[in-house]
């Protein structure tokens, strides 16, 4: 009888923290709601952002972790175990993740740095290497300037995190790794799994949104492609279906939902769940983010009708700063911006230097909500070296 009771007590007390989670989390989505419906046009604008935050970030978040989790599971390896083996490789390792264009790579090394397998000045490098989606379109209009900023990235990302490590040391700001290190959980890998209805649907939308995904970030419309065969603005539709489906899972989430990362240190219950659910689970933790990001941002832009473009028209040596200055601001959307700018020659490469090294893109909101005074320290020190390159080419070549 008594552990009748005991089992009783136990299933109401994880029925109440299931409840207590779940209005935790939907309490800041219905301020958002709040706010969108007081916004003129506001509901138009959200529903812009969560296109836009699913086809220009989540789908390749998914995409990165995907290749990451695959490739750890095919070789029975830890991501982790090699950076703790190989701790001088660490601030390369960051670099080069952060340089695959998108935020996927940056947010692994995140994941990381969160697990205590990467040291700060591996967060800098990441961070400072990164350009997010604008390093698509930069490819797609001008190759060879888009790899030669690439490799600059890597280069002054991996220098950085250097001096970082050599001033600040490699533990500083750094979660501890469990003491065991990473957990050896050969042979423990979960096989059988099905999916459920709903991650079925999870996936019949991130298929198709992939492929549109790329190819607005090499600048195709593929709605206008095939609106004769389908009008409507399919491409569009599953933009704003996939980020509320991720929202929505992520609320009713009972496990992997509180970060990427799980807890410092691996275990064989967060590294070896199925490949397909940690990716769902860790790329619905991130657009939540970066869906209350864009959605705030272009609610703030609607309601004050901010220009940024306007901030580069100043005086021609104030350019590089500026676009310096724009690129702190977290998210892909300015950057964009000034990508656009430099493309069609409305500013000097110097400015879109800057911006490069200084900008974190996407990657910015999520690494915030895991480790959000390492994420603000590192971009404010990756300003330091985009002032450097941004201002060294203005004087030696423009």
């Amino acid at each position: 009888m008594t552990v009748l009771v005991q089992g009783i007590r136990q299933i109401g007390a994880e029925f109440e923290t299931g409840q207590v989670r779940v209005l935790r989390r939907l309490a800041p989505l219905l301020m958002l709601f709040a706010l969108i419906s007081v916004v003129p046009d506001g509901w138009a604008v959200a529903l812009d952002a969560l296109s836009e935050a699913y086809l220009a970030v989540s789908v390749f978040v998914a995409g990165t972790l995907a290749l990451v989790y695959t490739i750890e599971r095919g070789f029975n390896a830890d991501l982790g175990a090699w950076l703790m083996r190989y701790r001088r490789w660490q601030v390369p390792a960051g670099a080069l993740l952060g340089a695959f264009p998108g935020c996927g790579g940056a947010i692994v090394a995140m994941t990381q740095y969160t697990r205590g397998y990467l040291s700060f000045g591996g967060v800098v490098a990441t961070l400072t290497a990164t350009m997010g989606d604008a390093m698509f379109l930069l490819l797609a209009s001008e190759p060879v300037t888009g790899i030669g900023v690439l490799a600059m990235g890597v280069i002054v990302g991996a220098l950085s995190g250097y001096i970082v490590d050599a001033v600040h040391g490699q533990a500083f700001l750094r979660p501890e790794p469990a003491a065991a290190g990473p957990a050896d959980c050969s042979g423990k890998a979960v096989s059988g799994y099905r999916w459920s209805g709903v991650e079925k649907s999870w996936i019949g939308l991130m298929i198709p949104g992939v492929v549109i995904g790329l190819s607005a970030a090499f600048r195709m419309d593929v709605d206008a492609l095939i609106a004769p065969m389908i009008p409507g603005n399919p491409g569009y539709w599953i933009g704003v279906a996939g980020a509320l489906l991720a929202v929505a899972m992520w609320v009713g989430a009972d496990t992997g939902g509180e970060s990427p990362t799980g807890t410092v240190g691996a275990t064989c219950g967060t590294q070896y769940r199925p490949v397909s659910r940690r990716v769902i689970d860790d790329t619905n933790f991130i657009t939540t983010w970066v869906v209350f990001a864009f959605v705030g941002y272009e609610l703030v832009v609607a309601t004050f009708g901010l220009d940024l473009g306007a901030a580069l028209t100043v005086w021609t040596p104030l350019v590089p700063a500026m676009a310096i200055v724009i690129g702190l601001i977290p998210g892909c959307g300015p950057q964009i911006l000034v990508t656009s700018l430099y493309v069609s020659g409305a500013v000097p490469l110097s400015a879109q230097l800057g911006n490069a090294v200084a900008n974190d893109g996407d990657a910015l909101f999520p690494a915030i909500a895991v480790a959000p005074k390492a994420a603000l320290l590192a971009t404010v020190y990756s300003a330091v070296p985009a002032f450097l390159v941004a201002y060294g080419w203005y004087f030696l070549f423009e």
